[in-house]
C-alpha cells in the first residue's frame, strides 16, 4: 500500500502540472469581457481606474448606486488596473491557493504530508470539474474576484474558528466530567500568530464579501462561540471580536442604498409568483447547478458512516450547515445564477476530503477507489475546459 500511494503523489504532481498548464493557457485566451470593461473605469465617469484613490472613490459610487459588494469589487478594480497579464497569473495561482484553503478546512494542515499533495490535486480537480460555471466564477475578471479570490478569505476565516473545535476535551461530556473547572477551560490548541490584529481585516472581507457567504460566515461563527461556551471553554477575545467585524461586514454589504437602485429596476410581481420563482431558483441551484457535488458528497457520506461507522466530526457539521444556509439565503435574492453557487460547492468539497481521508485512514486499500474518483471528476473538469480551448481556436 505504501508503494502504491508513492505512486499516487507522484501521479498527482503530473495532475497538479496539467491543471495549472491548462488554467494559465485558457486564462490568457479569455480576454477581459463584459463588467470587466465597466470597472475598468471610475464607474461613475470613462476616466480609467489609475490608482487606490481612484479604485476608493469608485466603490463610494457603487455603494451608493449599484451594489453592496465594495470589497469585491474594489478587488477587481485592483486586478484590472494590473492588466491581463498579471491577472492571468493571479488567476492561476489563486486556484491552488483556493485549493489549499479548503484542505486547511478539511483538516489536512501539513503540507509535509503526503495526504496533502493528493488533497491538492483532487481539491484543484473537484474546483473544475464540479463546478457548475467554471468560466464565469473563475476566468471571467469579475467573477474571479467575487467567487475564486473572495472565497479564498472565507475558508481562511472559517478554518480559524473550525480549528478551535478539533479537540477531544471540547464534548460537554468531557467538560462535566472533568475534575476542575481549570481543566475543562484548557485548551490545547495554540493560537494562530498574530490573530488577534488580522481577524478584524480578514472578518470584515468575509463579511463583506457575497450576500450567501458572508451571514453564513458569521453565523457559524457565533455557534463555534457557543459549542466552547458550553463545553465549558471560554472563547478568545478575538473570536468575539471575529464575529462582530464578520457581522459589521455583512450589514455594509447587504444595507447598501445601491442594492435598493438595482433591486428597483427589476420589475415587480405578485408576491405568490415571487415566492414561487424563489423556490424554484433554490431547487435549480441543488438539483441543477450543485447536483454533482451534492452526489459526491452524499456517496462519501454513505461509505465513511454507514459502511465504515465513522461519525461526523463537529467541524463537518458545521460545514455542511454552512453549505445550507449558503444556499438557504440566496432564497432572498430575486437573481440565483449558476456562479453564486461557487462557494457552497467549496464548503461541500473541504466535506469530500475530510470524509475521504478518514474512510482512507480506516481501510487504506479504499485509497485507490477513491483517488479514481477524484481523477474522473478532474477528467471532466479537463474536457470543459478542452473543449473551450478547442471552440475558441477553431477546433470544434
Amino acid at each position: 500500500m505504501e508503494k502504491k500511494f508513492d505512486k499516487i503523489c507522484c501521479f498527482s504532481l503530473i495532475i497538479l502540472a496539467i491543471t495549472a498548464v491548462m488554467v494559465y493557457v485558457l486564462n490568457a485566451q479569455i480576454p477581459f469581457m463584459m463588467d470587466d470593461l465597466w470597472y475598468s473605469t471610475c464607474l461613475y465617469s470613462d476616466k480609467p481606474v489609475s490608482s487606490l484613490s481612484d479604485v476608493i472613490s469608485a466603490q463610494v459610487w457603487h455603494w451608493h448606486n449599484w451594489g453592496g459588494r465594495s470589497i469585491t469589487h474594489g478587488l477587481l478594480q485592483l486586478i484590472l488596473m494590473s492588466g491581463e497579464k498579471t491577472a492571468d497569473i493571479l488567476n492561476t495561482v489563486f486556484v491552488f491557493i483556493l485549493s489549499m484553503s479548503v484542505i486547511l478546512v478539511s483538516g489536512i494542515s501539513s503540507a509535509k504530508n503526503r495526504r496533502f499533495t493528493v488533497s491538492l490535486a483532487a481539491a484543484s480537480g473537484m474546483i473544475l470539474g464540479l463546478n457548475a460555471n467554471w468560466k464565469m466564477s473563475m476566468f471571467w475578471e469579475a467573477g474571479a474576484a467575487n467567487y475564486l479570490f473572495i472565497t479564498v478569505f472565507i475558508m481562511l476565516f472559517l478554518f480559524s474558528y473550525l480549528r478551535e473545535l478539533d479537540d477531544d476535551n471540547l464534548s460537554g461530556e468531557a467538560a462535566a466530567g472533568a475534575s476542575d473547572k481549570k481543566t475543562a477551560a484548557k485548551s490545547n490548541i495554540p493560537a494562530l500568530p498574530g490573530i488577534t490584529l488580522w481577524i478584524i481585516p480578514l472578518a470584515v472581507i468575509t463579511g463583506w464579501s457575497n450576500e450567501n457567504m458572508g451571514p453564513t460566515c458569521f453565523i457559524i461563527s457565533l455557534i463555534v462561540v457557543g459549542l466552547l461556551l458550553k463545553s465549558g471553554k471560554k472563547p478568545a477575545f478575538w473570536m468575539i471580536e471575529g464575529s462582530i467585524f464578520s457581522l459589521a461586514g455583512s450589514v455594509m454589504c447587504i444595507i447598501a442604498p445601491g442594492n435598493f437602485v438595482r433591486s428597483s429596476q427589476i420589475p415587480k410581481k405578485g408576491t405568490l409568483w415571487t415566492l414561487f420563482l424563489r423556490c424554484y431558483s433554490e431547487c435549480e441551484a441543488a438539483f441543477r447547478f450543485q447536483i454533482l457535488t451534492v452526489l459526491v458528497l452524499a456517496a462519501v457520506l454513505i461509505i465513511s458512516t454507514v459502511f465504515c461507522g465513522i461519525k461526523l466530526k463537529i467541524p463537518e457539521k458545521l460545514l455542511l450547515l454552512a453549505a445550507l444556509l449558503s444556499w438557504g439565503a440566496m432564497f432572498l435574492s430575486p437573481h440565483y445564477p449558476d456562479r453564486a453557487t461557487f462557494g457552497t460547492m467549496c464548503l461541500m468539497i473541504s466535506v469530500i476530503i475530510s470524509r475521504s481521508s478518514l474512510i482512507i485512514m480506516q481501510k487504506k486499500e479504499a485509497s485507490l477507489p477513491l483517488y479514481l474518483g477524484f481523477i474522473i471528476i478532474w477528467l471532466k473538469g479537463l474536457f470543459d475546459l478542452g473543449e473551450y480551448f478547442a471552440i475558441s481556436i477553431g477546433w470544434i
